[in-house]
């Protein structure tokens, strides 16, 4: 990626922030107070850190034109307290409505999850929305097809004593595998609980960062989706059945590009109700190593 990295000397009050940011340490100061220098810039990340952290606009880069850098105004941030609130408030609200996700509403869901931080600020992650109806009953039919081929498996008596040995934790999903096949056949959806749209979280098959990008952006999206009033699910059902999925049927159907794989999916709907109540999770474990 070429790119132009400028210091302006005429507008830098060599405060030292765009230093002290900085992960690839391109910028240097010999001292606070010194000029501010730039080492080795091929080793740019293209982060922004600089240019987001220097109060006088001293600092250029050619990959952040004026039209990309906005001012955070911090007296519209929530405080503490609020932002604790909504992740005691987030819960996967499984009752739901027949009536589709506004699309401005996806649109801020997909753009939160989408500032989520990523490894050495790659930005490789992508998003799939399913909003189709027909789509998303693809979706459910295929993750039943794929349960059903692996509890076919399970009971099969001549494979049965050998899986026992080889993957006896499967055999406790074959309860829930039979529950929801059976349910899909009375009309009830047990996979996407009738979520009306889907956000899928893509990322690179060989990327070595692929599940942490893509869960940490879910975790975005899935505050956001809280504090819109929409209802989120981790679509784990269906991510179980892609990992079976030798054919690529789920691929196709997504339309997921050539070396991607998905990572992490939210079904969304808009929910019956909210939630009045949080309840207190287990005492938190945490060990604490201070200074003494």
């Amino acid at each position: 990626m070429k790119f132009t990295l400028d210091i302006h000397s005429s507008t830098c009050i060599r405060c030292g922030r765009c230093v002290a940011v900085c992960p690839s340490r391109i910028l240097t100061q010999a001292e606070p107070k010194a000029p501010v220098g730039i080492e080795r810039p091929e080793t740019c990340i293209v982060c922004g850190h600089c240019v987001a952290a220097c109060p006088t606009g001293a600092v250029t880069h050619t990959e952040f034109p004026a039209e990309k850098v906005h001012p955070v105004d911090r007296n519209a941030l929530p405080t503490a307290e609020q932002v604790l609130e909504l992740c005691r408030a987030r819960r996967s609200n499984r009752a739901l409505i027949d009536r589709p996700v506004p699309r401005d509403l996806l649109e801020q869901i997909v753009e939160a999850a989408h500032r989520a931080p990523t490894a050495s600020n790659r930005q490789e992650v992508s998003f799939i929305v399913v909003t189709d109806p027909e789509k998303l009953k693809q979706i459910i039919q295929l993750t039943l097809d794929t349960f059903d081929g692996v509890r076919r498996k399970l009971e099969n008596p001549v494979l049965r004593p050998l899986l026992r040995r080889v993957v006896p934790q499967v055999y406790a999903y074959l309860p829930a595998f039979r529950r929801l096949i059976e349910a899909w056949g009375r009309g009830e959806d047990l996979v996407l609980r009738g979520a009306q749209a889907v956000v899928f979280i893509c990322a690179p098959a060989d990327s070595r960062f692929g599940v942490t990008d893509t869960n940490l952006a879910y975790e975005n999206g899935s505050l956001m989706a809280e504090s819109l009033g929409v209802s989120q699910i981790y679509t784990g059902f269906v991510l179980s059945a892609m990992k079976q999925d030798r054919k690529g049927r789920f691929a196709q159907l997504l339309g997921v590009g050539k070396g991607r794989k998905v990572y992490a999916g939210m079904a969304l709907g808009m929910p019956k109700f909210a939630f009045p109540n949080y309840i207190d999770k287990k005492p938190v474990e945490v060990q604490w190593l201070e200074e003494r």
